[in-house]
């Protein structure tokens, strides 16, 4: 039914236009109460073998809304309503910002895709910080908080921009995420190289430390598919070096060719990230690169081009404790998450493994053992 609502009413629309659209709807249901009752026991039933620990938190299940979708942290009850396990915000930054002038968001309905060089449009970080202090939850989740640079701040000033959204934002983070992967802020991507990665990295993990004296938020960094082998392998010696918490894996990616995109040319020549099932191989690819390097140390999180049970599932047996998506709701609906926690406990019973956590990294286990 959904599918059949997109294609003769939001397929029509602009997507930033559908986007807010759906998104108002989201939040109006999440603030009337039989209705946000009703809309959860439908959508986002639980199952009891999909309790996930990870971050220090304990989750009901390993699936979670992937940064980008609610930038502003206004709507992280509508979003567990409709069955996510985990809400990551964001990404903000420290000064507040537009982004990129429209339009600036495009499908690729034939590829299950989506482009856009959005720019990190949100509130900024003292607003958001404002908007959590006041939240008062109505469903229990966790909440990552993925922070990036202001634009109009310069390379050389980045860190003190990244130590002044995490002074504000790292109390209310469950999880804290440093995005240094959008391809649609100048300059951000080089900041995936070592030499710039670790000051930064260092300085934020200090902020933290020093803003929330009473636990440790834990700390990840977010990489593009895009990197190199050797440059994933440096990124995740670095965040062993460093003790980081996690790598998430993957963002969107510049790359066009060698993905099979059958959309309009037109749109396919669009500037700006690249996600939805087109990036599933080569996210895929990272993760297992980056469990090979690190195994179970740290927490990875996989997230780029999946859409099914299937997906999340091998993503796990890669090495993700945790998946995130976020295209794929746009073409899947508001069944999507019921959908894949359903799946995925169907994959747990007829598998050899007792828990989720015995199923992270079996893949590489098993080449290994």
């Amino acid at each position: 039914m959904y599918r059949l609502f997109f294609q003769l009413f939001f397929q029509r629309m602009d997507p930033e236009k559908a986007h807010h659209l759906a998104f108002r709807w989201i939040r109006l249901a999440a603030r009337v109460p039989v209705l946000r009752t009703f809309v959860a026991a439908a959508l986002a039933p639980r199952y009891k073998e999909l309790r996930t620990e990870a971050l220090g938190r304990r989750m009901h299940g390993p699936f979670g809304l992937a940064a980008g979708f609610d930038k502003n942290a206004v709507a992280i009850d509508g979003m567990t309503m409709l069955g996510f396990d985990h809400v990551e915000i964001g990404t903000v930054t420290a000064q507040p910002q537009p982004g990129n002038p429209k339009k600036r968001l495009f499908r690729l309905v034939p590829d299950r895709a989506l482009i856009n060089r959005m720019g990190f449009n949100n509130e900024g970080s003292a607003a958001v910080a404002a908007r959590l202090a006041a939240r008062n939850p109505v469903f229990r989740t966790t909440v990552g908080v993925n922070i990036g640079k202001t634009k109009v701040v310069p390379e050389t000033e980045a860190t003190a921009d990244y130590v002044t959204s995490t002074e504000r934002l790292a109390r209310y983070a469950d999880y804290l995420v440093v995005n240094v992967s959008s391809p649609n802020t100048p300059g951000l991507r080089n900041l995936q190289a070592v030499d710039h990665l670790r000051p930064l990295l260092t300085a934020v993990r200090e902020a933290a430390d020093g803003t929330v004296t009473d636990r440790r938020v834990p700390l990840l960094v977010k990489i593009a598919p895009d990197l190199a082998d050797a440059d994933i392998d440096a990124v995740a010696d670095l965040a062993v070096e460093l003790g980081l918490d996690g790598i998430i894996a993957t963002n969107t990616t510049i790359a066009r060719e060698g993905l099979g995109l059958t959309s309009d040319p037109k749109l396919i020549a669009e500037t700006g990230g690249l996600s939805g099932a087109p990036v599933k191989e080569r996210s895929l690819e990272v993760l297992r690169r980056l469990y090979a390097r690190v195994g179970d140390r740290i927490t990875l999180i996989g997230v780029g081009g999946i859409e099914t049970a299937e997906d999340a599932w091998q993503r796990i047996l890669a090495g993700a404790t945790l998946v995130q998506g976020y295209s794929a709701f746009i073409y899947e609906g508001p069944f999507w998450c019921r959908a894949i926690h359903k799946g995925l406990a169907a994959r747990l019973r007829n598998s050899p493994y007792a828990t989720l956590a015995d199923a992270v990294g079996a893949d590489h286990k098993k080449v290994t053992s």
